[in-house]
């Protein structure tokens, strides 16, 4: 069996909204096949399924397919922490004296 990564993907820095962070991200684990390019100090494999995304709709679609697929998943949740709502004019009350 091989072992997988599942997961949400976090909103990236250049986005402000939260799209494509709703779905579950299925990724291969490091691959044992590493090997070390003496020339450029790189890292690389031979394996490329380390390469691939695969993106499901819901937590139960990926489970289905590693069912299927004889996969072993590492179901990774990360709590988001949303912050408080504040408006325009909370940046101009706070800590400001006459």
């Amino acid at each position: 069996m091989q072992d997988v990564r599942l997961y949400q993907p976090s909103k990236t820095a250049m986005q402000s909204g939260k799209a494509k962070t709703h779905g579950w991200v299925l990724k291969s684990s490091h691959p044992e096949s590493l090997f070390s390019d003496n020339v450029m100090g790189w890292t690389g494999t031979t394996d490329t399924a380390y390469e691939v995304d695969i993106r499901f709709d819901t937590l139960e679609e990926a489970m289905i397919y590693c069912k299927k697929k004889n996969l072993t998943p590492h179901i990774i949740t990360e709590p988001f922490n949303a912050p408080p709502p504040k408006s325009y004019g909370d940046n101009f009350t706070k800590g400001y004296r006459y």
